[in-house]
């Protein structure tokens, strides 16, 4: 078996051409072989250089442009051919030919068949279109068009489709519709009509080819301005084409954490050449982008030979193959009501709810005002008093009780620093307080007079048994907190408050109260392909301790900080609320959280700046409730 290669590997061909020829001038009269003549073309039909075929007529160089011009329509595709054992009769041969191109990851073979003519000691080759690919007529020509595979969706619990592709509207120029001297002016009248900047479109639309269709804005179907689609049709080459792309149900729904899809970046095409290309489309930021290479699918093609009045006879198709769906625990609903919450929060704002029974996080919602930053999952910022969840579970492994008795003072000192009590805290609130009430008040100098009690380690380790505090991947950005060793005893007395130097996320915060309600420690997760397992440094949350934080937590709403949630319908309500200093361009702030847990649900709000707890973040999450009840 002879053969040719247009690249440097070999591609075996099941069922080719199977016999081999001699080679040992078997026309005894004339010495010459037709075999020699065969490998020649069946070389020359791979690269494009016939400078070494006998042709009966034409140059090789009329020949190779002839040939070029038909696999033009193929790219940068170069096929395999093998030329099999010529037959002979009389002055004439035949030869087999069999070819293979690689296409959308497989291969497309078929066989062409070439007569040979003897003039005197050689075997000419006459040349045609159909030695290309036997259907092929005189002007007919090869062309593959791309068939895309389709990007794999993003689920979430009970396999709604959270990311999948939706109908949406490309609004753009197509160069060919209007003259290059008008272009320009359509450009403008375009990107005041969709509200693009003016100048940059109008640069991009001149200096784009004759043919080219030159995008200005993409949007979702159903949110076309009426002005939109009755003036498009006034500005000369303006085009408006129904599309589909993978969208969640609304613009806002969770992008910060799903991410977006467009084309790829320049930077993307450099540092992983093997995998983009310029034109392509993939995931730019969020999970999209991290779990890319599962999403993604997998192109076909489609060959056809197109005669020259553009019609179109289809040789050979490959179906594209759609990416690999990922798997959230996400609730759409409950997402959805986490974002209607935030919607009218000025500052940076998050919200995130668990179910303890297993972990999964139902919602992460981010605020308008986090500019498309995850706060939700990867925030960090101090908890406040929220974390005296954390505290009081140190307190109880250190011997206190919920009607163990502590001092709440006005003021406190420790180590020359003066501790007191937020703003508004109520001065029948001050005393010998059972930990239990001085819990539901927020008391911060109670929680601060037992800091010799908790020895270094202590409030990391109840820390780490309600899940915040030590990190491990989930599959996702996610920043668990940290509680790390104090260097003063001020700091200790800090700490005992969620000041200091404790950070923590909202989806930490939501852990401990998933924790807490749950009885166990709590790892948060969202990808569902990603096991998830308790650290082994986490000690175990006994029963009895899960059950005097319920009952101190639950204090906090029937009669402390957190009243506001006692009318929510449903299960009894637990939570804690809680305020953080910070200084931000010299005034001193309040970040404002409150967490709390009903039935198989645990949430956390976070507010960058407000008033307090139960008056900032507390409306938001009793609203919250209230709907995902």
């Amino acid at each position: 078996m002879r053969l040719a290669l247009a690249a440097a590997s070999l591609v075996l061909l099941s069922g080719g051409v199977a016999a081999c020829t001699s080679g040992d001038g078997s026309d005894g009269a004339s010495g010459a072989d037709p075999a020699e003549a065969a490998d020649a073309l069946a070389e020359a039909l791979a690269s494009g250089d016939f400078s070494d075929v006998p042709l009966a007529s034409g140059t090789p160089e009329d020949v190779a442009a002839d040939r070029a011009e038909v696999v033009e329509g193929m790219g940068d595709i170069e096929p395999v051919v093998y030329a099999g054992d010529p037959e002979e009769s009389g002055d004439t041969a035949t030869v087999a030919l069999a070819w293979s191109w690689p296409v959308a990851g497989d291969e497309w073979s078929y066989s062409t068949e070439a007569t040979l003519t003897r003039a005197g000691d050689e075997w000419q080759v006459t040349w045609s279109r159909d030695l290309v690919e036997p259907h092929l007529k005189k002007a007919s020509v090869l062309d593959i068009t791309p068939i895309a595979g389709g990007r794999g969706p993003i689920v979430g619990a009970d396999g709604f489709a959270l990311v999948t592709d939706r109908p949406v509207v490309r609004f753009g120029i197509d160069r060919s519709q209007v003259p290059v001297a008008r272009a320009g002016e359509s450009a403008r009248r375009l990107a005041e009509l969709v509200d693009v900047d003016v100048a940059p479109y109008v640069k991009q639309v001149e200096a784009a080819g004759d043919k080219a269709f030159v995008e200005a804005i993409v949007i979702r179907q159903g949110e076309v301005p009426g002005a939109v689609s009755r003036g498009v049709g006034a500005i000369p080459g303006a085009l408006a084409i129904q599309d589909e792309i993978p969208l969640a149900p609304t613009r806002e729904f969770a992008t910060p954490i799903l991410g977006t899809v467009g084309p790829v970046t320049a930077e993307m095409v450099e540092e992983d050449p093997d995998t983009y290309q310029v034109g392509d489309v993939a995931g730019l930021s969020g999970l999209q982008a991290r779990y890319d290479d599962q999403l993604q699918g997998q192109d076909g093609a489609v060959v056809n030979a197109v005669a020259p009045d553009g019609s179109e006879r289809e040789l050979h198709r490959i179906e594209g193959l759609p990416g690999t769906a990922l798997e959230l625990t996400l609730d759409e609903r409950l997402q959805t009501a986490a974002e209607r919450a935030l919607a009218g929060v000025g500052p940076s704002s998050a919200l995130v709810a668990i179910k303890p029974s297993t972990g999964a996080i139902l919602a992460a919602a981010n605020g308008p005002g986090t500019d498309g930053y995850n706060v939700a999952t990867y925030g960090q910022a101090a908890p406040g008093s929220t974390f005296k969840t954390v505290s009081s579970l140190a307190l109880l492994r250190a011997g206190l009780r919920p009607d163990s008795t502590v001092p709440c003072t006005s003021t406190i000192v420790v180590d020359g620093k003066q501790f007191e009590n937020y703003d508004d805290y109520p001065s029948s609130g001050i005393g010998q307080l059972p930990l239990r009430t001085a819990v539901a008040n927020s008391c911060n100098t109670a929680f601060i007079s037992q800091a010799r009690k908790v020895r270094d380690g202590d409030l990391a380790d109840a820390a780490a048994s309600l899940g915040l505090g030590i990190d491990h991947d989930l599959g996702f950005p996610a920043y668990f907190g940290e509680v790390p060793a104090p260097r003063s005893e001020t700091e200790a007395a800090a700490d005992l408050i969620g000041q200091g130097t404790v950070l923590a996320s909202p989806m930490a915060m939501a852990t401990v109260m998933a924790s807490i309600q749950s009885g166990k420690t709590v790892v948060p997760r969202l990808v569902k392909s990603v096991e998830v397992s308790v650290p082994e440094e986490a000690q175990e949350l006994t029963r009895a301790e899960a059950e005097a934080l319920r009952s101190m937590l639950r204090g906090v709403v029937t009669s402390g900080s957190g009243v506001g949630l006692l009318d929510v319908p449903g299960p009894p309500v637990i939570a804690k609320t809680g305020t953080a200093e910070f200084s931000r361009n010299g005034r001193i702030l309040l970040h404002a959280w409150m967490v709390a847990a009903q039935g198989d649900l645990a949430v956390a709000v976070y507010v960058d700046e407000g008033t307090s707890g139960s008056g900032t973040a507390g409306p938001i999450l009793e609203a919250f409730l209230r709907a995902a009840g």
